[in-house]
């Protein structure tokens, strides 16, 4: 069984975000979250491999996510 992990709820948010106005921020806010937590593991004996490959996970799902983003910022722009 997997513990829910306190970073997860902006990630999640982040990915279930569906107003683009609001994406990039959600994003941002999931990546400080992740980002705590990385500083904290490194100091937190409790942390686990598992919550490590899960952060590690997330941090490249957020990057594919916010450069998705970009491409369609950048193409509506072009656009106009």
């Amino acid at each position: 069984m997997r513990a829910d992990y306190v970073w997860e709820e902006a990630y999640k948010a982040a990915l279930l975000e569906t107003d683009e106005g609001r994406l990039r921020e959600r994003l941002q806010v999931a990546r400080a979250a992740i980002e705590t937590r990385l500083q904290e593991m490194q100091i937190d004996v409790r942390s686990t491999p598992e919550e490590l490959q899960a952060v590690t996970d997330a941090m490249r799902a957020l990057r594919t996510l916010f450069k998705e983003l970009q491409t369609r910022t950048q193409e509506g722009s072009s656009r106009a």
